[in-house]
């Protein structure tokens, strides 16, 4: 699933018959994990932070992280814990757009960036499980570590990770105080899902021997190898998506999906929700955001659907992003949304 970084070269992708390429598969290679101790300071203007790297958990010889974004050396700043995507077989906590992080960072937010155990090596159900150990975490050690107030923490995700971020409002206790998807989903065994997509099987086809050799036996928990893409595509082309991440096919036992899609579990204890969505989305439905906003509105939690017109998966995404009067009004509002429900 396209995540941010090269979403500028989308449409070029698409024109040349290529289609979406997994934007986090094509971004730059991050280096060896960095050490606990490490310690960098960026030059983002004008927001002075430090960065640093943690493990909050390790899982056999797979050490997970997380990256803390901090401004100075107070101990009592709201938090963002910032949820990457990738379709939950790819990406890393370094896919955070720069100027979206110096937008939430100017906004006066710390910024926690995590990893989590990545499919369909690890199942869903642990992935979900690595959520709830990065919040028990980011509560218990963000004070100390990240300058936070652990009762004022916000969520936000994109594309899988909006996915994650919705499914925070099901699954974290005590619930965040705010999340925010952009292209996000609620029901992740749909037939969007879970049978051929049309977009994608306009492609050429993907052979299972080609999909499958670049699923290893290991547990992983990030990546940016550009191959991960065809196992994707291979998926969206035979329907097999949510086979493959949650381990149940959902014709066969539907209602094991039911913990795993936030559509199904929003009560009124829900958090307040912002939803960002644009209408030319051709890898996650528009209509998505659309029933996740109708669930909320019927259980009368505060939410809002932003609707890009014209604007298609990963629109946030690219190098000249910044310079979008449209995404910066977008940004505006969503720093206004956090700020919000964060300020108590």
């Amino acid at each position: 699933m396209p995540d941010m970084r090269q979403c500028s070269l989308l449409e070029d992708y698409r024109k040349l018959g290529i289609g979406i390429v997994l934007i986090t598969l094509a971004l730059t290679a991050v280096s060896a994990l960095a050490a606990e101790t490490n310690v960098v300071n960026p030059p983002l203007n004008p927001v002075d932070y430090t960065k640093r790297t943690y493990c909050y958990k390790q899982v056999g010889d797979c050490k997970i992280h997380a990256d803390v974004y901090r401004l100075g050396e107070e101990k009592s700043r709201p938090a963002i814990v910032w949820i990457h995507g990738g379709a939950l077989i790819s990406g890393n906590r370094a896919n955070l757009h720069p100027a979206q992080l110096d937008k939430y960072l100017s906004a006066g937010f710390n910024v926690i960036s995590i990893d989590y155990r990545l499919a369909p090596e690890t199942k869903l159900k642990f992935i979900i499980e690595d959520l709830r150990d990065a919040f028990k975490w980011v509560r218990q050690r963000g004070p100390e570590l990240a300058g936070i107030d652990p009762d004022r923490i916000a969520v936000v995700g994109h594309s899988a990770g909006g996915y994650l971020a919705l499914m925070t409002g099901v699954c974290v206790k005590p619930c965040s105080k705010a999340i925010v998807s952009f292209y996000g989903y609620g029901d992740i065994a749909g037939e969007w899902y879970s049978r051929p997509d049309p977009f994608y099987c306009q492609q050429p086809a993907v052979m299972k021997d080609e999909a499958y050799a670049v699923v290893g036996n290991g547990i992983i928990s990030e990546t940016n190898s550009r191959e991960r893409f065809r196992f994707y595509l291979y998926c969206r082309q035979n329907g097999l998506w949510p086979k493959e991440i949650a381990g149940h096919d959902p014709d066969k036992r539907p209602k094991a999906f039911n913990p795993f899609c936030p559509v199904r579990n929003v009560t009124k204890k829900y958090p307040p929700t912002l939803l960002l969505h644009g209408d030319k989305d051709t890898d996650v439905p528009y209509e998505q955001s659309v029933l996740m906003a109708k669930m909320l509105t019927r259980h009368q939690v505060e939410h809002q659907l932003i609707t890009m017109t014209n604007r298609g998966h990963g629109f946030d995404g690219g190098r000249r992003v910044a310079e979008d009067p449209v995404i910066a009004e977008t940004f505006d509002q969503v720093v206004a949304f956090l700020k919000k429900h964060t300020s108590q």
